[in-house]
């Protein structure tokens, strides 16, 4: 006991003391360095301290830790807000497109926030005036594909929003080859009339138990066995709710947080969320992705990509017009799809030529 007193005695002065609790353990971690974890049981008795770690806690821990604590509810005092974030290396070369859509009218301007995660260690241009001015979100990282440092850069992304402005309530991951489809009116409503998140949850597509088993035959066991992965895409729109339920997971996050034996079928991006979300609340999901993206062309991983001389009216009436594949089957609902990738960076000037007259008219198209 005299040893649990001095432990107790050195470590709360020299730090914010933390607590993390799950149904086994109450951990908590004085932030210090070095950091010392103290875990209480569930019988309140303390065992031994341990030194975890040299060095302060990471600052992604800290971020997560402090973004999962945010109220899982939009501000009822407020308008609901779209959180538009831009996941990319270092440009946005569709911006100008981007910057069309926000400022259709001075109204949108009280409707949205822009985060942009860029690798710091590129020379990045994702726009320094306008909408994205002063954007980049601080805790920006280096993210590779192969890697489950996708999957990090898209929590801390989620992790700022969440933070930056209670109000926000969708919250929608984009690529810089990513395009908007609708006026922002008709993606607004759309939105936030939704109570669902809409991301695609595909169970037992080809390949599926390979992709399981990339970090090796034992590794996902037992948080994830085979019959809970699921497989989807990268880009998906979350509630406030279950943006709030993806930082704040350690349990699933763990498991896809190692490095893959396999890097030919290591995907991470696609496997982490929608097996967390089918995991956790599976009913409080749309089965299905509002970006339209095309696999009937598969170039080394990356799906078709969009060149100038076929961007068109044709091709965006023919984006509008198709509907989602429904993990789940669902046959019933016709939801639209808000956005499309993949679009070469050459195809802005295309774009910005049929922005007005088709993209933002809603009723020239249907």
């Amino acid at each position: 006991m005299l040893a649990l007193y001095f432990i107790l005695l050195v470590c709360v002065p020299l730090g914010v003391i933390m607590t993390v609790t799950s149904p086994r353990l109450a951990i908590t971690v004085a932030v210090t360095q070095p950091a010392v974890l103290v875990l209480q049981n569930s019988n309140n008795a303390l065992t031994s301290p341990r030194v975890i770690t040299s060095q302060p806690l990471d600052h992604d821990e800290l971020l997560l830790r402090q973004a999962s604590k945010a109220n899982p509810n939009p501000s009822p005092k407020f308008p609901k807000k779209l959180a538009f974030m831009f996941l990319t290396t270092n440009s946005l070369p569709l911006a100008p497109l981007w910057e069309l859509f926000f400022n259709q009218s001075s109204h949108h301007k009280s409707l949205y926030n822009v985060y942009v995660h860029v690798d710091p260690t590129q020379k990045h241009k994702p726009g320094s005036y306008g909408t994205f001015h002063n954007r980049i979100i601080p805790s920006s990282k280096p993210a590779y594909r192969h890697t489950p440092t996708l999957i990090s850069a898209a929590r801390r992304l989620l992790a700022h929003a969440l933070l930056d402005d209670p109000s926000n309530y969708m919250f929608i991951l984009l690529s810089p080859s990513c395009i908007p489809l609708h006026s922002f009116n008709f993606t607004y409503k759309t939105l936030v009339s939704s109570t669902k998140s809409f991301i695609e949850i595909l169970k037992d597509e080809p390949g599926w138990y390979e992709r399981w088993a990339a970090r090796g035959p034992y590794a996902m066991f037992p948080e994830v066995p085979p019959e809970e992965f699921r497989i989807g895409s990268q880009f998906w729109t979350l509630t406030r709710a279950h943006a709030q339920l993806v930082v704040s997971d350690v349990e699933i996050w763990s498991k896809f947080n190692k490095s893959c034996v396999r890097k030919d079928i290591c995907y991470p991006e696609e496997h982490y969320f929608p097996t967390l979300l089918n995991m956790r609340d599976p009913q409080g999901t749309v089965s299905a992705a509002v970006t339209h993206v095309d696999w009937s062309v598969n170039e080394h991983g990356h799906p078709r990509t969009y060149k100038p001389s076929e961007v068109r009216a044709g091709l965006i009436k023919k984006l509008r017009s198709a509907r989602p594949r429904y993990g789940d089957g669902n046959r019933t609902r016709k939801d639209p799809f808000l956005f499309a990738r993949k679009f070469s960076p050459a195809g802005i000037n295309q774009l910005m030529d049929i922005t007005r007259s088709v993209i933002f008219n809603d009723s020239a198209l249907v």
